[in-house]
């Protein structure tokens, strides 16, 4: 599904308006839409390629300036618009996947070195801290600029990034206090409240 959130993306900006790859390139990263959606953006220029080869947008003109070189600005066409629906009613259909890179590592964490495993996780509370921290700033910075539709997105990213610190200081917890090993019948939902 990768490749089709890079299309829904520059089927999007181009409802907007019409724009050069470029100028997608950084409406993506100002959106941090290549991290919500999970893609290279690198592969950015090839999904303008193939969505021009369907016929789901159309070059409007070639900008050349002496000395670099040339910038393509492309529009939606109709057949993209209906390709655009296409891709956003799938993505409202497609499941989230559970996976995080720390589920099969916790299996196994009680045989790791307590010392390294309490040090990563230390360090991965650092970031997670900083990413509550950004998200909510951008979804400060957005409010009143964006549609309401957005701000859910900044909003969910900013929850999600709460959750993720409130159960890595849980998991952070056990591990300083060597208890990732423990079949202790404790309700860890229940030492958060």
């Amino acid at each position: 599904m990768k490749g089709l959130a890079i299309r829904l993306c520059i089927l999007g900006l181009l409802l907007e308006e019409d724009q050069h790859p470029y100028e997608m390139l950084i409406r993506i990263r100002d959106r941090f839409l290549d991290q919500h959606g999970n893609f290279k953006i690198g592969s950015l220029y090839y999904a303008v390629d193939q969505l021009a080869k369907a016929a789901y947008i159309e070059t409007v003109e070639t900008i050349q300036n002496e000395g670099r070189p040339d910038k393509t600005v492309y529009r939606i066409t109709d057949k993209g618009r209906e390709h655009f629906h296409k891709l956003l009613i799938d993505r409202f259909q497609e499941e989230v996947s559970a996976y995080h890179p720390l589920h099969v590592a916790l299996v196994f964490a009680k045989y790791g070195d307590r010392d390294k495993v309490t040090a990563l996780l230390q360090a991965r509370i650092r970031e997670a801290e900083h990413q509550v921290n950004l998200s909510y700033q951008v979804y400060e910075e957005h409010r009143g600029v964006v549609p309401r539709s957005v701000l859910h997105l900044m909003a969910g990213r900013y929850e999600h990034a709460r959750i993720e610190l409130t159960w890595l200081r849980r998991l952070l917890a056990d591990a300083e206090a060597g208890r990732l090993g423990d079949r202790d019948p404790a309700d860890l939902l229940d030492e958060d409240k």
